[in-house]
């Protein structure tokens, strides 16, 4: 995952501490999901992505906005989180679009 990164990213999630910044900012909060899923017995984790609901491109930049459902297993049991929006700004670096910054809000369920 850390390999989708620019060298400097920013990370907003639902999940504390909420806000993840730097070169090691993807693997940072790759660590943090580690240690909550371990807390709150929850693994599995899945992220289907649907048709972007708006893209800008603009020369080496861009920004799109996706629905996206998450599911997951929490004490073994299966859970659905739908409803939910990623939102991604991507910048295209020598070595292909990589992402400069994300958010994940939470849907409904």
């Amino acid at each position: 995952m850390a390999a989708t990164c620019a060298p400097a990213s920013s990370i907003l999630d639902g999940m504390a501490p909420h806000v993840w910044q730097g070169p090691t900012a993807c693997q940072d909060w790759y660590r943090d999901v580690l240690v909550a899923g371990e807390r709150e017995d929850a693994k599995g984790y899945f992220v289907a992505l649907a048709e972007p609901r708006h893209v800008d491109v603009t020369g080496d930049r861009a920004y799109v906005v996706i629905p996206a459902t998450m599911t997951f297993k929490v004490h073994d049991k299966q859970e659905t989180q739908t409803g939910s929006t990623f939102t991604v700004a991507l910048q295209k670096l020598a070595n292909g679009w990589r992402i400069t910054a994300w958010a994940w809000s939470k849907g409904p369920k």
